[in-house]
């Protein structure tokens, strides 16, 4: 059976001192940083396009590129703030088998709709026209400046990257008004959110587990799709080239976090995870397809497996050492049927 962690958890009692250490490390350490970051690579996005809206502009390529590696190191962290007011899907609308998004943004742009002109009403549109995944289609998809006004586009552009830039900042500012502290204090008599330590590790370990999930069976499973039918078409950012970038991106930070989860099982353990992250990145570094648009090529196919290969090798020690020494035991996918 491939699938070693489940998305069903079951907490475990652990020792307090350990569960506090943990814990506090990776809101202080990890996701206080991780959100900080994301933020203002945002803003900063979003002044790249108040500067500069048309979709050949190198600065506001950067900026983007520059924002989706930030936001790549919370991702993973799919519980708490970015779950309130679909933000989470309102900044990844991704996988979209069905190209509900250029399809959202044709709308928007044929009729040349207010709602594009309104970083506040942007916010409730469709979560399929917003986010990195949406403003890809305006900056590398050329089939976008055959639509409409270059106007439009560009004030849309502007809109997009101020919605991103504010959805970003309120996950920021629901972990640093409270949230941070629920985690932290998880346990305490009157804390609804994680009544138990117990609930925090789980929610962690989730997070970091479920992550290594989605790049080896998302990101690099779908464009892999099967030796008789790959699916390169599938590759997320696959027009701006950075389907392994993403990869890369995102196994760093789910890395940095489940360093910081392995601590409790022991440096045997923790130098283990640590070379298992190494052997990703070199083989990530070695597999020369940034938009795994290769996967046909048998040679090149082999490279990505490798990774997704020691992706699972990766999911497989969270489970069996990590998870128990935090007191998390992580069970099969009910989904695998297995």
């Amino acid at each position: 059976m491939r699938h070693l962690i489940a998305a069903a958890l079951i907490a475990l009692p652990l020792a307090a001192p350990a569960q506090e250490s943990v814990i506090d490390r990776a809101v202080t350490g990890h996701i206080l940083p991780g959100y900080a970051r994301a933020a203002a690579e945002a803003r900063e996005l979003a002044a790249a396009a108040q500067a500069e809206c048309a979709p050949e502009s190198e600065a506001l390529r950067a900026a983007w590129h520059d924002a989706f590696d930030a936001w790549l190191g919370v991702a993973h962290l799919q519980f708490g703030p970015a779950l309130e007011g679909n933000r989470l899907f309102a900044m990844g609308f991704w996988p979209d088998p069905r190209g509900a998004g250029p399809r959202a943004l044709a709308r928007l742009i044929g009729a040349a709709d207010p709602v594009g002109r309104d970083p506040a009403a942007y916010a409730e549109v469709s979560a399929a026209a917003r986010g990195f995944h949406a403003l890809e289609t305006m900056l590398f998809d050329p089939r976008a400046e055959t639509i409409g006004t270059a106007e439009y586009r560009c004030a849309l552009v502007r809109t997009m990257t101020a919605d991103m830039a504010t959805t970003v900042q309120a996950i920021r500012d629901g972990w640093t008004g409270g949230h941070a502290e629920a985690l932290r204090t998880a346990g305490a008599e009157d804390n609804a959110l994680y009544p138990t330590e117990a609930d925090a590790l789980r929610t962690l370990f989730g997070a970091a587990a479920t992550g290594l999930e989605f790049n080896a069976d998302a990101r690099l499973g779908r464009p892999l799709g099967t030796p008789d039918r790959p699916r390169p078409e599938r590759a997320e950012a696959r027009l701006s080239e950075r389907s392994l970038r993403n990869v890369a991106f995102s196994v760093e930070a789910i890395g940095d976090l489940a360093l910081i989860l392995a601590e409790p099982a022991g440096p045997e353990v923790e130098g283990d995870v640590r070379a298992q992250l190494d052997r990703i990145e070199t083989l990530v570094a070695r597999a020369d397809d940034p938009a795994l648009q290769g996967v046909a090529d048998p040679q090149s196919r082999l490279r990505v497996e490798a990774i997704r290969s020691r992706i699972d090798e990766l999911r497989g020690t969270l489970a069996q050492d990590v998870a128990p020494a935090l007191g998390v035991a992580a069970g099969f996918n009910a989904l695998d049927g297995d």
